[in-house]
């Protein structure tokens, strides 16, 4: 199968290594430093035992169109990045290429195939001008959610710190038989694959974590574990979370953990800053429409009030503004 990482950070990265060891015929879409070290040393694993894997052989390009037509790709880019590569993906399609999404928060493609008095209804945070959507058609799209945690710590070196598990998802439900590829190909590589048939509850429940800690972990640049173990901030915690539930009970959404047990999870994983916190660390643009827009706008489809997630957005939005227009970062120092 051809498959191409377009976007060749941490998680593609991990993909992409794993994918080619177990003989796939992987691309890389890369930039920069990252792409020169590819190209140079292929693209280096780090797996969680210290061990390491290198994909040597796969290829690495810059531009799309040099790549050529792949049966797969999986869109690995975080969701503000999508809307700038989205043009140019049909440079890697033939008539039958699937694109795997793999962004935190709500999707763009959330409604299509919905059901119900929603069906079709754009999300505004996820794809303002609609051009992500008019780039990518809908019929090619299978949803995934991204379950590992992985850092690239230096260009062409990804460092994976735990989990193996993308779960995918027809956006109608359904089990094809591309997705049946799919899956096969990731548990080949040595991933769990499960096909879900509610995607949208697994991208909540993800979401549920991903819309209250990562911008309080923003704010106050505390650990998962700082933010469950202070009860002021874990109390704040449950309020987003609450808010998020109403809206998703609305849209037909059931989660299978409660709050409580989602929290002693994330308190579980212990002194870890969250992918937010990492961004404002290193002055990159940060996940805030995805992760906590994209909830405020669904309250607001739904007519289901968001105080909490509203006045938590509204300061992490202030924040990554402040930081974008100072080219700055923020780190706390002894």
């Amino acid at each position: 199968m051809k498959i191409a990482v377009v976007g060749a950070g941490a998680i593609g990265g991990y993909l992409g290594v794993r994918l080619a060891h177990s003989g796939e015929d992987v691309t890389f879409i890369a930039r920069g430093a990252n792409l020169a070290a590819i190209r140079a040393d292929g693209m280096k694993l780090i797996l969680e035992d210290g061990s390491d894997l290198r994909a040597q052989g796969a290829r690495a390009f810059e531009r799309m169109s040099d790549a050529g037509p792949q049966d797969v790709i999986l869109l690995t880019l975080k969701a503000h990045q999508v809307a700038a590569v989205a043009p140019d993906l049909i440079h890697l399609c033939h008539e039958q290429t699937s694109v795997v999404t793999m962004q935190n928060g709500i999707p763009w493609w959330y409604f299509h195939k919905h059901g119900g008095q929603y069906d079709g209804t754009p999300v505004l945070s996820a794809d303002p001008d609609g051009s992500i959507a008019r780039s990518i058609d809908t019929a090619r799209v299978i949803g995934s959610v991204v379950y590992p945690a992985a850092n690239l710590v230096s260009p062409g070196v990804v460092q994976v710190v735990e989990g193996n598990r993308f779960t995918l998802g027809e956006l109608d439900g359904s089990t094809t038989p591309r997705i049946e590829a799919v899956a096969a190909s990731f548990t080949k590589a040595g991933f769990k694959a499960p096909i879900a048939k509610d995607l949208r509850s697994e991208i909540w429940l993800k979401l549920w974590g991903n819309l209250s800690f990562n911008p309080i972990s923003a704010l106050t640049h505390a650990t998962l574990a700082d933010i469950c173990q202070f009860p002021l901030s874990r109390d704040l915690a449950t309020q987003m979370m609450s808010e998020a539930e109403a809206i998703a009970q609305k849209l037909g959404v059931s989660f299978r953990v409660s709050i409580e047990r989602r929290i002693a999870g994330a308190e579980k994983v212990g002194a870890h800053k969250t992918s937010m916190l990492q961004d404002v660390e290193q002055g990159r643009p940060i996940e805030i429409e995805a992760l906590a827009g994209s909830v405020v706008e669904l309250g607001r489809l739904t007519q289901t009030p968001t105080p909490h997630i509203s006045a938590v957005y509204a300061c992490a939005s202030l924040l990554a503004k402040s930081l974008n227009a100072r080219h700055a970062k923020l780190t706390l120092d002894a």
